[in-house]
């Protein structure tokens, strides 16, 4: 039965190819929600437009993750307690946020030993629960992300980053939300509200830290930490686009389904292709032209993040493309380059899909491995 059913049990070599990309990019029409993006397009144009006005864009990107990530971690409930809840995250975000801008043109030896500690940190808040761990896990590509912007800026001596201004984008984005959560309190009666993503878990129950979980997360924070020495040690061009994708790629537990790896591995890869397609626009353009160009690219990623919180649940893959396709568009913006860079993106992309793969291969084989051992003689 398990093998005509095509379900768990069901042989992975018995599905064809055709059936399992048709699986990865199976669409739920339920899963779509298209007044919750428009919601995050109307409060994300408020950064839009200030950056624009003071002509600051390269703090952009901090304050539309601190506007998502602070969305994404709204535990609803109270407004007292939504707003507590956001303000302590939007901190750890903030200091998160200084240490990966403040490290961006330090040796790639420290940048190896941070993300590795931050990294297994991230993996081992599964002993407080579900919702504990994905917020250690958004908090995490955060700060694999910080480094990878912080490294653009780094290299480009046209643009001025003061770390103390990329920390208050952060808290800015996260400060919106909670303003926005407000009003609407105000609006609707003062009363409870719901978690905003209700897909989400909200189970905060501590569950022990068993070996496989320590062992993953371990095995997790020695990949992101090789992919961030590869990137960095051996200054590859565009190489941390390598630890971004091995990040998004890898699936948060050894619980998470096959089809789900699947499915963040191949919207890594997609989103990180259209976002090199994308950044092939400006590479012929100058004065005039550039600048509005690269607004306009602006523009782009941001209704990729708008398309990435409608259909979170439609579909992940497609999730996972937009999220990934608009956070490099505008890590790439500040850093004009040539058609050449475009080759460099998708091969470390690849790269860090392999790792991730990788990663995921070595978790089950070790979860298969601790589920045979208690069968074997004493």
């Amino acid at each position: 039965m398990a093998s005509a059913s095509g379900r768990v049990g069901q042989p992975v070599d018995k599905a064809t190819p055709t059936s399992r990309l048709s699986r990865i990019f199976r669409l739920d029409p339920a899963g779509l929600n298209w007044p919750r993006a428009v919601l995050f397009l109307d409060i994300a144009l408020v950064p839009l437009v200030v950056f624009w006005a003071i002509g600051h864009e390269q703090y952009l990107l901090s304050a539309l993750f601190g506007l998502l990530f602070a969305w994404l971690d709204d535990p609803g409930g109270s407004f007292a307690n939504r707003a507590w809840h956001i303000a302590v995250f939007a901190l750890i975000g903030a200091g998160l946020t200084a240490l990966g801008f403040g490290m961006g043109g330090d040796a790639w030896g420290w940048l190896v030993l941070a993300v590795f500690a931050v990294t297994l940190v991230a993996g081992l808040a599964a002993a407080f629960g579900v919702r504990r761990f994905v917020t250690a896990m958004l908090l995490n590509l955060w700060f694999v992300i910080t480094l990878g912007l912080a490294s653009s800026f780094h290299h480009h001596a046209r643009i001025t980053s003061h770390t103390w201004a990329q920390v208050l984008a952060w808290a800015g984005g996260a400060a919106l939300w909670i303003a926005a959560t407000f009003i609407a309190w105000l609006i609707r009666g003062r009363g409870d509200r719901p978690q905003p993503f209700p897909e989400l878990p909200g189970d905060t129950a501590r569950k022990p830290l068993t070996r496989p979980l320590v062992m993953f997360a371990l095995l997790r924070a020695l990949v992101i930490a090789g992919t961030v020495a590869l990137a960095f040690g051996l200054n590859l061009s565009h190489g941390y686009w390598m630890p971004i994708a091995a990040m998004v790629a890898m699936k948060p537990s050894l619980e998470q389904s096959t089809l789900t790896a699947a499915q963040r591995l191949a919207g890594a890869l997609v989103g990180a292709v259209t976002a090199a397609l994308l950044l092939l626009i400006p590479t012929s353009e100058q004065g005039l032209r550039l600048f509005a160009v690269e607004r306009a690219l602006e523009v782009v990623a941001l209704v990729l993040f708008m398309h990435g919180a409608a259909i979170r649940f439609w579909n992940y893959a497609f999730y996972c493309a937009a999220i990934a396709a608009g956070a490099l568009i505008l890590i790439d913006l500040p850093q004009p380059s040539g058609y050449a860079a475009e080759g460099y993106r998708v091969l470390w992309t690849l790269c860090g899909v392999g790792a991730g793969l990788l990663v995921m291969l070595l978790a089950d084989l070790l979860a298969k491995h601790t589920a045979e051992a208690p069968a074997q003689p004493a």
